[in-house]
């Protein structure tokens, strides 16, 4: 299909529009995992509707000494990227379309959460990229918005902002795209070495580690739920010297309702191991946090929850997050 390439908010409001508008918002460099949310988007707009791609690097979302002027600029492929995945528009704004009069006086503030996770490891990070989303939001007008699980924490701020400041659009996360080696796909992927790759690849691992833990946890509370007199037969397989099934049956029957601690310690296991691999990985937080508020859960939290990890491999800061959900019903 025909991609149109825009640079004004005038050229994009003049556009005829016939059906929903669904927008996917990039700092370019587009990848598999922008293409799955422009596909995603191209689903829910339907074939009368418009799907439009921005790209804009936001300088508000970078802090001193992050990689502003490092972070990639690829239009050119960006337009084809977005053109084969089925977008109308790329509306590739300046700096001086988004923020006209430089930088914004006033600000959209990201609050307590904010403050959390990726916010206390990039402050005022947040600040930013609420700013430019209200600001983008208002330039193209969607009824939807689509935007990726992989950044787990601005999905949940975004999704906060539309709710408390009444923006009269549907915010759709779509979940993270992974190469074959489990890495997450992310435009920072392309600054490793092959060494580094290798390191890196402890952060998806880590989480997969978390999650195997928190299956089997839960596994044992099913049966408990399923068998209540096992510590009774427990018992009674001992007796008759049925070790191996009576350890099963003990293992059931100490089954805790909560087990966020453990998922933390099999994740943090595989994360002290890469600290000790050359290049090592320097993790900066792992945490497993309500969705809600991304405070850290504890054992007797029942309901979905994020594990979310995030480290620096040389000179490259990587994230990656899996939602858990604990406490079936009994």
């Amino acid at each position: 299909m025909t991609t149109t390439l825009l640079r004004t908010a005038a050229e994009l409001h003049a556009r005829v529009r016939t059906g929903r508008r669904a927008v996917v918002m990039t700092m370019g460099a587009l990848h598999e995992g922008h293409a799955t949310l422009i596909r995603s988007a191209r689903r829910i707009a339907g074939p009368d509707g418009e799907v439009v791609v921005t790209v804009f690097v936001n300088p508000l979302q970078f802090g001193a000494g992050e990689d502003l002027d490092r972070y990639p600029r690829t239009l050119d492929a960006d337009v084809e990227v977005a053109g084969r995945a089925g977008a109308d528009v790329v509306f590739a704004p300046a700096v001086d379309e988004v923020y006209p009069g430089g930088e914004p006086q006033v600000r959209v503030t990201a609050g307590p959460m904010g403050e959390r996770l990726e916010g206390a490891s990039r402050p005022g990070h947040f600040d930013g990229m609420l700013t430019v989303v209200a600001k983008l939001l208002h330039l193209t007008r969607p009824d939807v918005a689509l935007y990726g699980q992989k950044d787990a924490q601005q999905l949940a701020l975004i999704r906060r902002m539309v709710r408390d400041l009444n923006f009269a659009v549907e915010i759709v996360g779509v979940p993270t795209v992974r190469e074959e080696d489990g890495l997450a796909l992310s435009s920072r992927n392309r600054y490793l070495s092959p060494k580094e790759r290798r390191t890196a690849l402890a952060l998806s691992q880590a989480l997969f580690a978390g999650a195997d833990r928190h299956a089997a946890q839960e596994a044992l509370r099913a049966r408990a739920r399923e068998v209540p007199a096992t510590r009774a037969r427990a018992e009674a397989l001992s007796a008759i010297g049925e070790s191996r099934a009576a350890d099963d049956a003990h293992a059931v029957a100490k089954a805790t309702p909560g087990s966020a601690a453990a998922v933390r310690a099999a994740a943090r296991l595989v994360l002290d191991e890469a600290a000790r691999l050359t290049p090592p990985l320097e993790l900066d937080y792992l945490a497993l946090v309500d969705p809600s508020d991304f405070t850290e859960i504890g054992d007797d939290f029942t309901g979905e929850a994020v594990l979310a990890v995030a480290a620096r491999v040389g000179a490259t800061r990587l994230i990656d997050n899996i939602t858990l959900t604990f406490g079936a019903a009994s």
